[in-house]
């Protein structure tokens, strides 16, 4: 087992693996940037190293930084949480250069499944099912629109190296063609310094369920079920659950065993999501796999019982899994609490918070690295909290975590706190019937 773990990022996510790297009897290592030496996970480390000015590009993306601050404090592990570096293929490479273990998928894994349409083509060779589309990246403008008329619109442009919906245009006609090919490049372009594109077919009234696998060293998998993450803003997730009210155990069984041959086809090491689009008749389709523990993996852990850090620390140890796979016993819900103001189009606000009071009670969870006095730095994503709530069943689930997020208080900056509270009302969430266009026709009252 490792002795010192170096946690390769901020806030509440660097704050979660610091609490299970010490029930393991591991050190650990916090590194920050300026604008973060006040933050819990700095305080909570066993030794903690900046390694930077505010701005992302200059600490907690600057790889030989990091790796500095590894060597000086004899670290033999680095955890990359998400975000970052976390699927980087470079600096995963770069530790393994250095014999620091890096908690994730090598370098040749983040490489196979980071890029999209390497993705699909192969998932579609493992036998699991992909969206109808283009054969790899587009050459031409003509050449979409060729595949576009097979295939039948609307259809959907996508950036091969996008993420966070950037470089993604939907496409209903030929006219649009040409204009949503130029706008998507010319963003991809500036977003990721690759203007590669595919297409697909666009899945109408999709929902965004992803499975939740381990790997270990043999090749082994396992899944620990799925989350419903389909109330989504501009691509980003708001809030998830698991299990999916759209979900049948038929369903569970069929998109389990694909995300198990999925890993175990490219022998994957880790935690990890297999990502899959399901349409209204519950066909499901490979979207993408996150080759990192992801924001809402706590809902994972409370319905199965189950440390998915502790899992990925000891999976990179070498310790096999017992390949079980696991079902939801309970109901549980994350509402991610951000600092923005739903009441202006969830502008960020960051700033000083001059109250804070955190909900709790039985089946209460609140990940977050913030307190009374701290100020939320603006160079960051603007999540400061994770809200779940457990329970039996999920009208229970809902009604706890309605009470949660009254009890829940922040004064000082706008969060999208009134935003979950008018959620867990509306007559469509409550019947579990949504989609990842939920939030087209929401509107804050």
């Amino acid at each position: 087992m490792f002795k010192k773990i170096l946690i390769a990022n901020r806030g509440e996510i660097a704050l979660r693996i610091i609490r299970t790297c010490k029930e393991m009897g591991i050190k650990t290592v916090a590194v920050y940037s300026t604008a973060d030496a006040e933050s819990l996970h700095v305080r909570f480390a066993d030794e903690a190293v900046c390694i930077g000015p505010a701005p992302s590009s200059d600490s907690y993306l600057k790889m030989s930084n990091i790796i500095a601050a590894a060597e000086i404090t004899n670290a033999d592990a680095i955890h990359p949480g998400y975000g970052f570096l976390s699927e980087n293929a470079k600096f995963s490479q770069i530790c393994e250069e250095h014999d620091i273990k890096f908690i994730g998928a090598s370098a040749d894994m983040i490489n196979r499944m980071g890029d999209k349409a390497t993705a699909k083509a192969t998932m579609k060779e493992a036998g699991v099912p992909t969206v109808p589309g283009s054969e790899g990246i587009l050459e031409s403008i003509e050449e979409a629109a060729k595949i576009a008329e097979e295939m039948g619109y609307p259809v959907m442009l996508k950036a091969t190296a996008g993420g966070g919906g950037r470089g993604m245009r939907a496409v209903w006609n030929p006219e649009d063609l040409e204009p949503a090919w130029d706008s998507a490049r010319a963003e991809s372009k500036a977003a990721f310094g690759n203007d590669g594109m595919y297409m697909e077919k666009l899945i109408e009234e999709p929902r965004h369920i992803e499975i939740q696998i381990v790997g270990d060293q043999t090749g082994r998998a396992c899944h620990l079920s799925e989350r419903d993450c389909s109330v989504q803003r501009r691509h980003q997730k708001l809030t998830e659950e698991t299990p999916s009210p759209f979900m049948t155990d038929e369903l569970r069984e069929a998109m389990g065993k694909s995300a198990v041959l999925a890993a175990e086809y490219i022998k994957y090491e880790g935690a990890g999501t297999v990502e899959f689009l399901v349409d209204k008749h519950r066909n499901f389709y490979f979207m993408e796999m996150n080759t990192r523990i992801q924001v809402e993996h706590p809902i994972t852990e409370e319905v199965v019982n189950y440390d998915l850090i502790r899992e990925q620390i000891k999976v990179a140890a070498g310790i096999s899994i017992s390949g079980k796979n696991y079902f939801p016993e309970l109901h549980s819900i994350e509402c991610r609490i951000n600092a923005e103001d739903p009441y202006h189009g969830f502008r960020p606000s960051p700033g000083k918070i001059t109250n804070l009071h955190l909900p709790g009670g039985h089946g209460v969870r609140v990940d977050t690295h913030v307190y009374s006095g701290y100020v939320i730095p603006p160079n960051y994503d603007s999540m400061i909290a994770k809200l779940i709530t457990t329970a039996q069943s999920r009208e229970e689930a809902i009604n706890k975590m309605k009470r949660a997020l009254d009890e829940f208080i922040i004064e000082g900056i706008k969060t999208s706190i009134p935003f979950h509270r008018q959620l867990m009302d509306h007559p469509d969430y409550i019947a579990g019937n949504y989609t990842t266009k939920f939030m087209e026709d929401f509107e804050m009252e």
